[in-house]
């Protein structure tokens, strides 16, 4: 073999990745105070969304707590409300205005009412180009906002199709207007529809815990 084959051979074994060191799948497991819901999250979707939900979900990403004013790193989800229901399509949360409130209230001890809170900071959209149907199946798992680019922490988990919220071609930046998908339901899918009629702040959700391993919510 001569030079040049060696050289361009060890440049092709260096190229091929590892089967272990492939990206692994990701799950979210929202324990609520009715059940468990499963969902695999999507980073080759979302990346930057995946991202920002593991690491407040984990605590490890610093976000300012919106009833203090003071910043803080440690699990955002736990012990916050589904703040905002609507049957038939979809259950809302992830406002830390809601930490710690008790099943059915729906503003803050100040009086903010739930679903005005974030984490201090927004981050931008990641959006399929149209004609793409994120939202084509129940259950899907999407971050909620109030316009383009404006992501915090606050999601929602669809109850049925929801082809209407499926990315739409506008004059925002990157050309498309929407919410942005970044996971899809496995197990426990079945809970959204009870959520949904219980009423606003009627569900709690206990803890969000992040796994490589596919839950079953039994």
């Amino acid at each position: 073999m001569t030079r040049p084959t060696v050289l361009l051979a060890a440049l092709a074994a260096s190229l091929v990745v590892p089967a272990a060191a492939q990206a692994k799948d990701l799950y979210a497991v929202f324990q609520t105070s009715r059940g468990a819901i499963g969902v695999k999250l999507l980073p080759e979707k979302a990346p930057k969304a995946v991202e920002n939900f593991v690491g407040l979900a984990q605590g490890k990403k610093a976000w300012t707590d919106p009833a203090t004013g003071k910043q803080v790193t440690q699990p955002l989800y736990d012990g916050t409300l589904f703040h905002r229901v609507i049957p038939g399509f979809m259950i809302q949360g992830g406002d830390p205005l809601s930490r710690g409130a008790a099943l059915g209230e729906t503003s803050s001890a100040s009086g903010r009412p739930f679903g005005t809170g974030d984490p201090g900071f927004r981050f931008a959209d990641e959006l399929e180009k149209p004609p793409a149907k994120p939202f084509a199946k129940p259950c899907q798992l999407a971050m909620a906002n109030s316009g383009p680019n404006t992501n915090g922490s606050q999601f929602f988990i669809t109850e049925a199709a929801t082809p209407w919220l499926d990315p739409k071609a506008c004059g925002a930046p990157g050309g498309a207007c929407g919410y942005v998908h970044f996971g899809e339901g496995v197990c426990g899918c079945e809970l959204v529809a009870p959520i949904a009629r219980a009423g606003n702040g009627q569900t709690k959700l206990v803890k969000v815990t992040i796994t490589e391993k596919a839950p079953t919510c039994k």
